[in-house]
Protein backbone atom coordinates (compact mmCIF):
# COMPACT_ATOMS: atom_id res chain seq x y z
CA UNK A 1 0.00 0.00 0.00
CA UNK A 2 1.25 3.59 -0.77
CA UNK A 3 -0.55 4.99 2.66
CA UNK A 4 0.77 4.00 6.29
CA UNK A 5 -1.06 5.39 9.16
CA UNK A 6 0.51 6.63 12.59
CA UNK A 7 -0.31 7.69 15.69
CA UNK A 8 2.76 9.43 16.72
CA UNK A 9 3.59 9.44 20.34
CA UNK A 10 2.50 12.56 22.28
CA UNK A 11 -0.71 12.54 20.43
CA UNK A 12 -4.26 10.90 21.39
CA UNK A 13 -5.45 7.96 19.68
CA UNK A 14 -8.73 8.73 18.42
CA UNK A 15 -10.42 5.81 17.47
CA UNK A 16 -12.48 7.09 14.51
CA UNK A 17 -9.19 7.71 12.50
CA UNK A 18 -5.33 8.09 12.98
CA UNK A 19 -3.08 10.99 13.45
CA UNK A 20 -1.00 10.90 10.51
CA UNK A 21 -0.61 9.23 6.81
CA UNK A 22 2.28 8.53 4.72
CA UNK A 23 2.60 8.78 1.75
CA UNK A 24 5.27 6.53 -0.37
CA UNK A 25 3.29 6.08 -3.83
CA UNK A 26 3.60 7.95 -7.11
CA UNK A 27 -0.19 8.29 -8.15
CA UNK A 28 -1.89 11.76 -6.26
CA UNK A 29 -6.06 11.19 -6.26
CA UNK A 30 -8.09 14.36 -5.56
CA UNK A 31 -11.59 13.56 -5.03
CA UNK A 32 -14.20 16.64 -5.31
CA UNK A 33 -16.66 17.04 -2.44
CA UNK A 34 -18.93 14.54 -2.47
CA UNK A 35 -22.52 15.15 -1.39
CA UNK A 36 -25.42 12.75 -0.92
CA UNK A 37 -26.48 12.01 -4.20
CA UNK A 38 -27.15 8.80 -5.82
CA UNK A 39 -25.83 7.81 -9.07
CA UNK A 40 -28.68 10.12 -10.88
CA UNK A 41 -28.00 12.99 -9.01
CA UNK A 42 -31.47 12.33 -6.46
CA UNK A 43 -30.36 13.21 -2.99
CA UNK A 44 -29.98 9.90 -0.44
CA UNK A 45 -31.41 10.62 2.80
CA UNK A 46 -33.20 14.39 3.09
CA UNK A 47 -33.04 15.57 6.67
CA UNK A 48 -30.97 12.39 7.69
CA UNK A 49 -27.61 12.90 8.49
CA UNK A 50 -26.56 9.32 9.15
CA UNK A 51 -28.49 8.17 5.53
CA UNK A 52 -25.96 10.98 3.86
CA UNK A 53 -22.87 10.68 5.45
CA UNK A 54 -23.33 6.98 4.04
CA UNK A 55 -24.09 8.12 0.59
CA UNK A 56 -20.99 10.71 0.96
CA UNK A 57 -18.91 7.72 1.99
CA UNK A 58 -20.10 5.49 -0.76
CA UNK A 59 -19.79 8.04 -3.37
CA UNK A 60 -15.74 8.32 -1.96
CA UNK A 61 -15.56 4.55 -2.44
CA UNK A 62 -17.25 4.24 -5.98
CA UNK A 63 -14.39 7.20 -6.74
CA UNK A 64 -11.90 5.42 -5.34
CA UNK A 65 -12.87 2.29 -7.49
CA UNK A 66 -12.90 4.28 -10.38
CA UNK A 67 -9.21 4.92 -10.16
CA UNK A 68 -7.68 1.66 -8.67
CA UNK A 69 -8.07 2.69 -5.60
CA UNK A 70 -9.55 1.63 -2.22
CA UNK A 71 -10.03 3.46 1.30
CA UNK A 72 -6.84 1.95 2.52
CA UNK A 73 -5.16 4.53 -0.28
CA UNK A 74 -6.63 7.81 1.47
CA UNK A 75 -4.19 10.27 2.95
CA UNK A 76 -6.57 13.01 3.93
CA UNK A 77 -10.60 13.27 4.31
CA UNK A 78 -12.17 16.93 4.97
CA UNK A 79 -15.58 16.86 5.29
CA UNK A 80 -18.09 19.67 6.21
CA UNK A 81 -21.22 19.39 7.94
CA UNK A 82 -24.08 21.90 7.97
CA UNK A 83 -25.11 23.63 11.51
CA UNK A 84 -22.21 20.86 13.27
CA UNK A 85 -22.64 20.18 16.78
CA UNK A 86 -20.96 17.57 19.37
CA UNK A 87 -24.30 15.94 19.88
CA UNK A 88 -24.89 14.98 16.33
CA UNK A 89 -21.42 13.01 16.53
CA UNK A 90 -23.53 9.75 16.93
CA UNK A 91 -25.71 10.07 13.58
CA UNK A 92 -22.22 11.20 11.75
CA UNK A 93 -20.31 7.60 12.97
CA UNK A 94 -23.83 5.58 12.22
CA UNK A 95 -23.23 7.13 8.82
CA UNK A 96 -19.58 6.22 8.79
CA UNK A 97 -20.25 2.71 10.06
CA UNK A 98 -23.34 1.72 7.61
CA UNK A 99 -21.02 2.69 4.58
CA UNK A 100 -17.97 0.74 6.04
CA UNK A 101 -20.41 -2.23 6.30
CA UNK A 102 -21.58 -1.76 2.51
CA UNK A 103 -17.87 -0.70 1.21
CA UNK A 104 -16.28 -3.29 3.70
CA UNK A 105 -13.68 -1.37 4.58
CA UNK A 106 -13.74 1.47 7.22
CA UNK A 107 -11.90 4.74 6.66
CA UNK A 108 -9.17 5.41 8.71
CA UNK A 109 -7.19 7.73 7.31
CA UNK A 110 -6.72 11.39 8.88
CA UNK A 111 -9.37 14.02 8.69
CA UNK A 112 -11.01 17.30 9.56
CA UNK A 113 -14.63 18.11 10.25
CA UNK A 114 -15.91 21.23 9.86
CA UNK A 115 -19.20 23.19 10.51
CA UNK A 116 -20.31 25.27 8.03
CA UNK A 117 -23.54 27.43 7.24
CA UNK A 118 -24.44 25.82 4.35
CA UNK A 119 -23.78 23.42 1.79
CA UNK A 120 -24.75 24.00 -2.59
CA UNK A 121 -27.98 23.30 -2.22
CA UNK A 122 -30.43 23.26 1.10
CA UNK A 123 -31.24 19.52 1.11
CA UNK A 124 -27.48 18.84 1.55
CA UNK A 125 -26.30 18.27 5.08
CA UNK A 126 -22.59 16.66 4.87
CA UNK A 127 -19.83 16.95 2.03
CA UNK A 128 -16.66 14.86 2.18
CA UNK A 129 -13.47 15.27 0.03
CA UNK A 130 -10.72 13.37 -0.42
CA UNK A 131 -6.95 13.40 -1.31
CA UNK A 132 -5.35 9.70 -2.16
CA UNK A 133 -2.01 7.74 -2.70
CA UNK A 134 -1.70 5.12 -5.09
CA UNK A 135 1.34 3.05 -6.57
CA UNK A 136 0.62 3.34 -9.72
Amino acid sequence: MAITLVNPSGLPEIGAYKQVSVATGTKLVFIAGQVAWDAEGATVGAGDLAAQVEQCYVNVGTALAAVGGTFEDLAKLTVYVVDWTPEKMPQFMEGVARASARLGSTPVSPGTLVGVAALDVPEHLVEVEATAVLDS
